[in-house]
């Protein structure tokens, strides 16, 4: 038979471990942002463990909402330049290569070199 564990023994055990655990109040919202989109978690219950100086945070529950973020590539005029002198192409051909290239110099290096 299982003996079943407190919350004040798993308190006690957690901190003899090293280990300690907390709620967070009054949480509003959490944001995650990634490159593409945008995770809103409206009042989550949110906890924070500190594991040997690392602090982990988790969140739990409440509304989760996703919407794309529309992000504006801004291409360094160096860039640019870099990649017009390596190609032999003009500086608009070269800032559009860069844009269609996620600014990836190399792919739009290589991207110009295949046109003729």
């Amino acid at each position: 038979m299982r003996r079943r564990v407190s919350p004040r023994q798993a308190k006690r055990m957690m901190q003899r471990m090293g280990l300690s655990m907390d709620n967070v109040p009054d949480v509003e919202q959490v944001v995650i942002k990634t490159r593409l989109k945008e995770i809103v978690i409206e009042e989550p219950d949110v906890a924070v463990l500190e594991v040997q100086g690392q602090r982990v945070f988790q969140v739990a529950g409440g509304k989760i909402s996703e919407k794309a973020v529309e992000r504006k590539l801004v291409v360094a005029e160096e860039d640019v330049r870099l990649v017009a002198d390596q190609t032999g192409k003009s500086v608009e051909e070269a800032r559009r290569a860069l844009e269609e290239c996620d600014g990836d110099l190399a792919k739009a290096i290589l991207l110009l070199q295949s046109k003729v």
